[in-house]
């Protein structure tokens, strides 16, 4: 029977309780358990696909096409696992399975009502994955801060499944700010306090509560919680700002918080978390030997977030081969032919990550061919190869008015088009070509040798691809057709002849790279921009 821990947070939102499910589901990873994560989201949109990056950050895809929320990202790194649609659940999506049920008969004319017909709703969404995954630890994140109306729902739902559990099956984590009053330098507890009681008045009482906090707490501090809020002085852990986020696996460690979560389970009998991996990896990245710049050229980088998993790839790889890599956060729709060599010049490395819409793209191409004629290492990532054939049809091929229908729909020469014309849909959200698919790569191909491999699958979020008829021209041009589906119709992956490191893909790799584990295109990627930059400072 699966194990149930319930992370809410109080007093602000944003204090990283997706950092800290993500921790504690490390640590029961290594201790021996298998683990699945979720997160509820309070919002009505049915999924973050169609809200704004600068609102919402990046968009996560998990390997069965749902497209969540970034804290997901934050998930599969830290455990390893890859997640499914079920590991997303939204209010809109909650409402939307409702109604069509009641459309369908399904309640036998029933009035339908927050409970217990949404309640049941989000509680079949914890008990599928229970089921689905086989874990033996789920974790599930409540979105938004308690006290917040939309969450209420959600809080109702895992009361119920406390209630309806065996009493050591179901453990509450409750995170909370300790802020400090700017007058008198002093950290409070107050508002944790009243979090906790919020909680308590909607039938949840906390197990655990983990601190988001600048300073130690004292010991008085920690004693005056413990008593106002009714949990074990070793239940109340600390989680200080981290320079590597990745250490908050240890720093719980240390705190004894794995050891205490199994103790409230009725489980004494696990073996301790073996973190040699995790401690080598962290020291990695304290004795870095190289300093490398990689500029990231795209259209939202005034948030970046909304490149949160590409710039975690750049550093994964970068940790990897003892590198200190600084990203050059550019904005493509700064980038023009007056100040392309000022921007560009002394980067050792150009990544053009993904994005929708005409606005920025000229930054992106002119990004490019930049790249492609100072033989700078180039990764293009979903319109970042789009950027990198209209470019090569433009300036290799003489087809000067290239462009892409998703810029123009009137074009006479569509490079990208739609992938299919019935994508014209009446509605944007989850329209596209999402979740895993099979690759096949080139033999003795460049990205062929990084994978060591002959087919591939990768994680994919677009609704625009190469068009097929300009595949000859491209091709005796030098640019190499690196990867495709397995019928040969959809061009995955492009290379260019006489560069070292060329490589623009429509999948998104940086979804599946880890901490201790980085991705090969991203590690080719960072390898070559090593090598060009010793051979620039020559």
């Amino acid at each position: 029977m699966a194990k149930y821990i319930f992370v809410t947070g109080g007093v602000v939102s944003g204090i990283g309780k997706g950092l800290i499910a993500s921790s504690i589901g490390r640590l029961m990873k290594n201790r021996g358990f298998s683990v699945f994560m979720q997160k509820f989201d309070p919002y009505i949109n049915v999924d973050p696909g169609t809200m704004s990056p600068y609102q919402h950050g990046e968009v996560f895809v998990t390997k069965d096409g749902a497209e969540t929320d970034l804290d997901l990202g934050h998930y599969e790194r830290f455990i390893d696992v890859e997640l499914t649609k079920n590991a997303s659940i939204t209010t809109g999506r909650v409402y939307q399975s409702v109604i069509d049920k009641e459309r369908q008969g399904a309640y036998k004319g029933a009035t339908v009502q927050v409970i217990p017909h949404i309640t049941d709703e989000i509680k079949n969404k914890i008990y599928t994955v229970a089921k689905d995954s086989g874990a033996d630890i789920i974790i599930t994140e409540i979105g938004g801060t308690v006290g917040d109306i939309e969450s209420l729902p959600f809080l109702e739902a895992i009361r119920q499944v406390h209630s309806e559990q065996p009493r050591d099956n179901v453990l509450f984590i409750h995170t909370t700010l300790i802020p400090k009053v700017p007058a008198s330098n002093e950290l409070k507890t107050k508002p944790t306090q009243h979090s906790f009681k919020e909680l308590m008045s909607l039938g949840i009482k906390t197990n655990i509560i983990v601190t988001r906090c600048e300073e130690p707490l004292t010991q008085e501090m920690k004693e005056k919680i413990a008593l106002f809020c009714d949990v074990n002085i070793n239940a109340i852990i600390e989680s200080r700002n981290a320079t590597n986020l990745y250490e908050l696996p240890l720093r719980f460690q240390d705190q004894g918080l794995d050891a205490y979560i199994l103790h409230k389970f009725g489980i004494d009998d696990a073996p301790e978390a073996d973190m040699r991996e995790w401690v080598e990896m962290i020291e990695r990245s304290k004795n870095l030997e190289h300093r490398i710049k990689v500029g990231l050229v795209g259209k939202y980088v005034q948030l970046k977030d909304a490149y949160l998993s590409v710039a975690e790839a750049i550093q994964h790889a970068s940790h990897q081969q003892a590198t200190d890599t600084e990203i050059i956060w550019i904005n493509s729709e700064d980038l023009n032919v007056q100040n392309v060599d000022n921007l560009l010049d002394d980067l050792d490395g150009i990544i053009v990550p993904t994005g929708f819409g005409k606005r920025g793209t000229q930054g992106m191409i002119l990004a490019s061919k930049y790249a492609r004629e100072h033989q700078i290492p180039y990764f293009g990532i979903g319109m970042g190869m789009h950027a990198a054939l209209l470019d090569i049809a433009m300036h290799l091929c003489g087809l000067k008015d290239a462009n892409s229908t998703e810029f123009d729909e009137k074009t006479n020469t569509s490079i990208i088009t739609m992938i299919e014309p019935e994508l014209k849909i009446q509605s944007l959200g989850g329209s596209m070509r999402l979740g895993n698919h099979p690759i096949q790569l080139e033999k003795n191909s460049l990205i062929q040798k990084l994978y060591n491999q002959d087919s591939i699958f990768e994680r994919h979020r677009h609704r625009y691809e190469f068009n097929n008829q300009y595949r000859k021209i491209i091709e005796e041009n030098g640019l190499v057709i690196s990867g495709f589906s397995p019928n040969g119709q959809v061009v995955e992956a492009v290379e260019l002849k006489g560069h070292d490191f060329y490589i623009a893909t429509q999948f998104q790799p940086e979804f599946k790279s880890r901490p201790n584990r980085s991705h090969p295109l991203f590690y080719g990627f960072i390898n070559a921009a090593l090598i060009f930059h010793k051979k620039r400072v020559k």
